[in-house]
């Protein structure tokens, strides 16, 4: 009797794993488009196709019309891991795509790992990446252990940062692009060799294919000058060589050329897709009787939005063909998990800003902060007041970071070395407002702002002195543009829902990045990421 007891039970516990999927999406789709403002969803609208990826979640999914990221800096790193730990760097410690460490005096890059090695890379020193900066859990991590890491968790990008920190510490896996081979790598933290079904990928050379076919127009000309700028503009930089100025673009490579320039093109989206249906193919995602997690971004609308900016042909071009890449890869979800057993949600690290040069030609506010010169100014500054040699040792993340040590040594007045770095920065151009960070609470900001600020700083991965720059204003170049500011040009995002357990609709209501993965934790009711401070976006969810 027992032991028929003891088989039923397991049986009815099969089961109910099984009965389990009907509530639970069988697979999660994390979508960041790396550099998309908000309101390119509405600009161009009228370019989508009905059956295209945009379209598809905005008409059969809910769109939150006002997320905002709740920090500065507003970059790639720091987005990737707040849309999947739910917090703020304060919190989960990539305070930017590279920080200076005020305990190993250099500066780190976010998802460096010297303990481990490249696998698949072509250079000894390539590849060496991990998640272990990252100082709590994603999303990601808490589904694995949810159910005894059974879930399948896969990150795939042509940014090492934008597969790495999105997929957790427990990933089975995270693949990235090496441009110098052509191929999809990954790290000995992950694996010792590359997967056979990567290394098949990659040796389908497809890369190689698309770079031969350049980089044509969707559209006539006529429809691009509706929606951007002439097409040649002289603050526009030029990725593929200085004679290249206007599209179509030739890719071709030249002798010893790796393959970089694809992922400034829409190409770089194309190979994107291809490797996410691949991982879901052979890792058989969406096919056990537990939710897995598929975390996929887009890095080639950041390259190509740096290069070109957001009133460019090329930014326009680059969403109509996202457009449809994205709703190529929902035809392959549909027809491989299922058409309504999957959850999908899309979202962007950091919007960017209008390129200075645009912003000059239309007497619109802005400038440019050159970091180097800026460096240079500061430490003459400040040896000639108070006799300390090169005391700023960087300029990061839009914070002046001073030597510590040497303060310590010289048992120097800090204090009055802050107050005179804000009463010099206060006369420059470019600057709103600076303070000390260890005042950030009790600047003369408003409280919105201080926040931001506040949320972005971790003492050993942040530096001394805030600067806060006028609108318009970037540290860059005179050509392209880029992001890392509190202002909305940087910091409204998109945020579509689509699939299993997401109402149909739109809401103008404030919600913030962080409160993305306490989200998709109350879909598939598990515990959310161990530094959290979001919460469920309830009117997204279906009762």
């Amino acid at each position: 009797m027992l032991a028929i007891s003891t088989t039923n039970s397991l049986e009815a516990q099969k089961s109910k794993a099984v009965t389990n999927l009907d509530k639970a999406p069988r697979l999660v789709v994390g979508i960041v488009v790396d550099q998309m403002r908000w309101d390119y969803l509405e600009r161009f609208a009228p370019l989508f196709k009905s059956n295209g990826g945009f379209n598809r979640m905005m008409s059969q999914g809910f769109s939150n019309d006002n997320c905002q990221i709740g920090y500065t800096p507003s970059v790639t790193a720091c987005g990737h891991t707040g849309i999947y730990t739910g917090t703020v760097p304060a919190i989960h410690g990539i305070t930017g795509n590279a920080w200076y460490d005020t305990q190993l005096k250099r500066n780190v890059y976010c998802s460096e790992d010297r303990t481990v090695d490249g696998v698949g890379a072509a250079g000894a020193s390539d590849g060496k990446m991990s998640p272990k900066n990252m100082l709590t859990t994603s999303i990601a991590d808490e589904l694995r252990m949810a159910n005894n890491f059974k879930s399948k968790v896969v990150g795939i990008a042509l940014k090492d940062r934008g597969a790495i920190l999105p997929a957790g510490h427990s990933a089975n896996g995270a693949y990235w692009f090496d441009a110098k081979s052509g191929n999809f790598i990954t790290s000995t933290y992950y694996y010792k060799e590359l997967p056979n079904w990567v290394k098949q990928f990659n040796d389908r050379q497809i890369p190689d294919s698309l770079m031969k076919l350049g980089w044509k127009k969707s559209l006539a000309d006529d429809v691009y000058l509706q929606y951007a700028t002439a097409d040649e503009k002289n603050y526009e930089g030029k990725p593929f060589g200085a004679n290249q100025t206007k599209m179509p673009y030739d890719l071709t490579r030249g002798a010893n050329e790796g393959f970089g320039k694809l992922s400034t093109t829409p190409w770089g989206n194309t190979l994107t897709v291809e490797l996410a249906k691949a991982a879901v193919l052979a890792e058989e995602m969406g096919k056990d009787g537990v939710t897995d997690m598929l975390a996929v971004s887009f890095s080639s609308p950041d390259y190509v939005g740096h290069s070109f900016g957001p009133n460019s042909w090329e930014i326009v071009d680059n969403y109509i063909k996202l457009d449809e890449e994205l709703g190529r890869m929902f035809d392959f979800l549909d027809a491989t998990v299922g058409k309504g057993k999957y959850t999908a949600f899309l979202s962007a690290d950091h919007a960017v800003a209008h390129v200075p040069g645009f912003m000059k030609e239309n007497k619109l506010p802005g400038g440019l902060l050159d970091d180097k010169a800026a460096i240079s100014e500061m430490n003459a500054a400040i040896k000639a007041k108070f006799g300390i040699d090169k005391l700023v040792v960087s300029l990061t993340n839009y914070q002046v970071h001073f030597n510590r040590d040497l303060l310590d040594s010289l048992n120097a007045d800090r204090k009055a070395i802050n107050q005179f770095m804000v009463h010099y920065l206060m006369k420059k151009e470019y600057i709103l407002n600076a303070f000390p960070t260890s005042e950030i609470l009790t600047s003369p900001m408003p409280q919105y702002l201080r926040e931001k600020m506040a949320n972005g700083f971790l003492y050993n991965r942040s530096g001394d002195i805030q600067m806060v720059l006028k609108s318009g204003y970037i540290d860059g170049g005179a050509t392209g543009t880029t992001h890392g500011l509190w202002y909305s040009y940087d910091a409204h995002i998109p945020l579509l829902w689509y699939g299993f357990g997401i109402k149909q609709g739109r809401s103008n209501k404030r919600v913030f990045m962080h409160d993305i993965a306490s989200t998709v934790a109350s879909l598939l009711k598990i515990q959310e990421p161990s530094g959290n401070i979001g919460n469920p976006i309830e009117e997204v969810l279906k009762k």
